[in-house]
């Protein structure tokens, strides 16, 4: 670390990097020197952007882990690679810095930090051995809009009439980018690994007294359903054969495209909390919309990720190639569109990146850490075992620590 600022390096090179690399350009004191990937070519991509926004020092492609963290340049790493090399990615962080290759203040990791709670312990486990600060990368606790909402609800609504009790969180959009997403053995499951890693966080973060540690509020039960709606149908299983070259199997080894849960809570003075989710993969609208709502004794609170400050319109002779320079995950290029105009800054990624760098300058462990990330992953498998079984989950449950959801096994099948 060098003049009080940190250089990171990147571990995979692909979306959601470049979503990060973006956001950079408003923290302060950070500096870009890498990116590794499996596919060089994404890695180059990506840290040529670094370079090219000013927030990369002659950023670079590396060929591995170890050799980029035998940089003495790097400080920190963002592991944005896919879930299936989760475990051999922390594998060969530990063994790098056990073996004296190199040194490095802290890692932080993307969601979600496994693909069950065997792998959530290993990363947090492998993190600890080495001594790392940990970062878990939970962009939408971050957002100003919920971090504001936040606030207010809890200054004027709260403390005039008492604790919020219900949240309900949903994202929903048309499918993930990459064909590995769509594969339950390699990234965990469907839709509710994915994206309801978001919504129980996001919620359990807004029913938390401000000040107070998350597990001031406890759970108690969950009961989950989930289905595949779209993706399974012969059109659109097909879609997602022609775009793996045949290995996504949807007519057989479906993932869950639409999921819902229902987690109870209870807080310190056993106050009953609820939370309700919504994720799927088979939103058709203008693109990604995040929404959450909180509601309390005498005041309510909403957040819809499509309703911008910025809308645009264009009629049938406006014509043009397909892209997602409006909103990540567009379905249309005409008619009433919303426009979020910074996506970084409006989902959470920059406050996100931020509060990790700050706290590694400082030497401090993240307010969002592996700890979180593991509880999020107990209750993901909560939620699986409750809609597999049929049934509600009552908390804690032993059984959830060796739980592997059958979508992960290629086992699952809503169509028998």
């Amino acid at each position: 670390m060098k003049n009080n600022r940190i250089g990171i390096g990147f571990i995979g090179g692909g979306f959601i990097t470049r979503f990060h690399i973006q956001s950079l350009i408003a923290v302060r004191n950070v500096d870009v020197f890498g990116v590794v990937s499996k596919t060089k070519t994404s890695a180059e991509e990506s840290a040529a952007i670094a370079n090219n926004i000013g927030v990369g020092v002659n950023a670079k492609a590396y060929d591995s882990i170890t050799e980029m963290i035998a940089d003495p340049n790097i400080d920190a790493l963002w592991v944005c690679s896919p879930n299936f090399a989760r475990i051999e990615t922390f594998e060969e962080i530990a063994n790098a810095i056990s073996t004296g290759k190199g040194e490095l203040i802290g890692v932080t990791c993307e969601k979600p930090l496994g693909r069950n709670v065997n792998e959530a312990k290993k990363v947090l486990e492998l993190t600890k051995s080495v001594g790392l600060l940990d970062g878990y990368l939970e962009n939408q606790v971050f957002s100003p809009s919920i971090t504001r909402g936040k606030e207010i609800v809890w200054q004027r609504g709260a403390a005039t009439t008492g604790r919020p009790y219900l949240a309900r969180a949903a994202e929903e959009h048309s499918g993930p980018h990459m064909p590995w997403f769509w594969e339950g053995a390699l990234q965990g499951g469907g839709v509710l690994n994915d994206m309801m890693c978001h919504s129980v966080e996001e919620a359990r973060f807004m029913l938390t007294e401000p000040g107070k540690p998350r597990n001031s509020i406890r759970p108690i039960s969950i009961n989950a359903h989930t289905d595949c709606l779209k993706w399974q149908r012969p059109e659109y299983a097909k879609i997602l054969s022609d775009n793996s070259n045949g290995e996504t199997d949807y007519l057989k080894r479906p993932s869950e495209d639409f999921a819902r849960s229902l987690i109870e809570y209870l807080d310190e003075d056993d106050n009953k909390l609820i939370v309700e989710t919504t994720t799927s993969w088979c939103f058709v609208g203008e693109g990604l919309r995040l929404s959450m709502e909180l509601f309390g004794p005498e005041y309510s609170m909403f957040v819809n990720t499509l309703d911008p400050d910025l809308k645009v319109f264009f009629s049938r002779k406006v014509s043009g190639s397909e892209g997602e320079d409006l909103v990540e995950k567009q379905n249309a290029e005409s008619g009433g569109m919303p426009v979020v105009s910074n996506e970084a800054e409006a989902y959470g990624y920059t406050a996100e990146n931020r509060h990790m760098v700050d706290s590694f300058l400082k030497g401090k462990r993240p307010d969002e850490n592996f700890d979180d990330g593991l509880e999020v992953t107990r209750l993901l498998m909560a939620a699986y075992m409750s809609a597999e079984q049929e049934k509600t989950i009552k908390l804690p449950n032993d059984n959830i620590e060796t739980f592997i959801p059958a979508v992960a096994e290629g086992k699952w099948n809503p169509k028998g």
